[in-house]
């Protein structure tokens, strides 16, 4: 019998795992849901099958996609387990067996055994494929239509090493760009970038050395640049050997930003130091010039993680707000300048992938207003480059919403017409929503609910595709 979960901040309230596979066939909506709206959404987050072994962390569940298609004015929903390694083996024992981020306190049973990861953090539609990535392992291929699981792909073999969770699409090429950190083994400072082109086919590999071993959760591209941020956010097998935190924050290490040309080598690879920071997130990035403008979620310091003393980080510099990096390549470069261009606390960033690595104008996020702050982000931002003003929706109190994903209205729809999609957690009745907000009028709230009947825990990213 499954013991109950321990009291965790991370395993309470919407952070608690639903534990559960449905579908339901007609979701009731409510407003009046485009009838020019035809494509899937799918989302992905964590949620532990079993009570964590030894300590938890919000990153180390199983990974459980949710689907939504929408079509006709009406919504159909499925939830699956991606069912890794991991997954069957726990499912077998009636118990959990692995712990994700302490290997060394995994159970005997599993000694030596080969895993695929936990497939838990993104969802990507490329090469005809459907992909559930977190940046530990290969991608997971996932069916499209049932969520079945089909296990790790790694591109006909070509694939060696992990794979981010936060993949490029260029939208000009079709080419999907990623690398992989920890390359060399646990806690190495050996990085890889690759790129696959439209087909699904993989094209071209480098590897390099990071300045050290950090976490390396996303990183940036424009069509001419691949940008690489290392943060002090480190690793360290010293750390984990001594029962100490294996990945904590050093703030007396600089961050380094790797830059190198797309139809260059990692040997022409440029590093740029700046002041200690951290980002999960970039929203986009595009070359004027000599110059590389970035719009990032920027931390003052790491959240979710201990210092490397074991302290805790301050609330005050673990929020995330909108911020530029101009990054001078010149001849006489001044480095790397960045400005917050907003206050208020928001992380996943998005935009109109159409215009990724270009020059845009809009983006969205969630954020926090200051009657909430943290994680709980209770309203949906929209941030216009060109005026500096932001377009926004409060939630009601005490409901949350996800990462605010877009959807041109027809594939050849002006920047920022179209929709964007978030599942928002309403608290009093303990139960989700797809909400679909009309992303020129955010203010004016979602035009259309798609009410389920349970919650959907917080997760992190999704992406969708056009229905076939």
């Amino acid at each position: 019998m499954t013991t109950p979960y321990p009291d965790h901040p991370q395993l309470r309230g919407n952070f608690a795992p639903l534990r559960m596979e449905c579908d339901v066939h007609d979701v009731i909506v409510r407003g009046d849901m485009p009838r020019d709206l035809a494509v899937t959404y799918y989302r992905n987050g964590p949620d532990p099958q079993f009570p964590p072994r030894g300590a938890h962390h919000w990153f180390a569940g199983d990974g459980m996609l949710h689907m939504f298609h929408i079509e006709d004015g009406r919504v159909r929903y499925r939830n699956r387990w991606a069912r890794t390694v991991k997954w069957h083996k726990e499912r077998e024992a009636g118990r959990a067996l692995f712990s994700p981020f302490d290997p060394m306190a995994n159970d005997p049973l599993v000694a030596g055994i080969e895993e695929d990861g936990l497939a838990n953090t993104n969802v990507v539609w490329h090469g005809n494929r459907l992909l559930a990535l977190e940046e530990g392992h290969a991608p997971f291929e996932i069916d499209p239509q049932t969520l079945e699981s089909r296990g790790p792909w790694r591109f006909d073999g070509a694939l060696e090493g992990p794979m981010t969770a936060h993949p490029k699409m260029d939208p000009q090429t079709g080419e999907m760009l990623f690398f992989g950190y920890m390359v060399d083994g646990p806690f190495s400072a050996g990085m890889s970038y690759q790129a696959v082109d439209a087909t699904g086919r993989l094209t071209r590999s480098e590897r390099f050395d990071a300045p050290y071993a950090s976490m390396v959760h996303d990183f940036i591209t424009t069509d001419r640049h691949v940008i690489f941020p290392i943060f002090p956010l480190t690793g360290s097998l010293d750390r984990a050997m001594r029962g100490e935190p294996p990945f904590a924050w050093e703030a007396d290490r600089p961050t380094c930003i790797g830059v190198m040309n797309r139809d260059g080598t990692a040997a022409d690879m440029r590093w740029f130091e700046t002041d200690p920071c951290y980002v999960f997130h970039p929203m986009n990035a595009y070359s004027d010039g000599d110059m590389i403008v970035a719009h990032v979620m920027q931390f003052e310091e790491a959240p979710l993680f201990p210092h490397a003393d074991g302290s805790r980080p301050d609330p005050q510099k673990a929020n995330a707000r909108l911020c530029e990096w101009r990054i001078d390549l010149g001849d006489n470069a001044r480095g790397v300048e960045r400005r917050y261009l907003d206050d208020i606390t928001g992380e996943f960033p998005r935009l109109d992938e159409r215009f990724a690595g270009l020059e845009y104008r809009f983006g969205y996020y969630g954020a926090a207003t200051s009657r909430n702050g943290g994680l709980g982000f209770d309203a949906v931002v929209r941030h216009d480059f060109a005026t500096g003003s932001r377009d926004q929706y409060t939630l009601l109190a005490g409901d949350a919403t996800g990462e605010p994903v877009f959807v041109p209205r027809t594939p050849d729809a002006p920047e920022g017409q179209g929709y964007l999609l978030s599942v928002i957690y309403r608290a009093a009745e303990n139960r989700s929503d797809l909400a679909v907000f009309d992303a020129e009028n955010l203010a004016g709230g979602p035009v259309a609910l798609a009410e389920l009947p349970h919650r959907v825990p917080f997760g992190f990213h999704g992406n969708w595709k056009y229905n076939d």
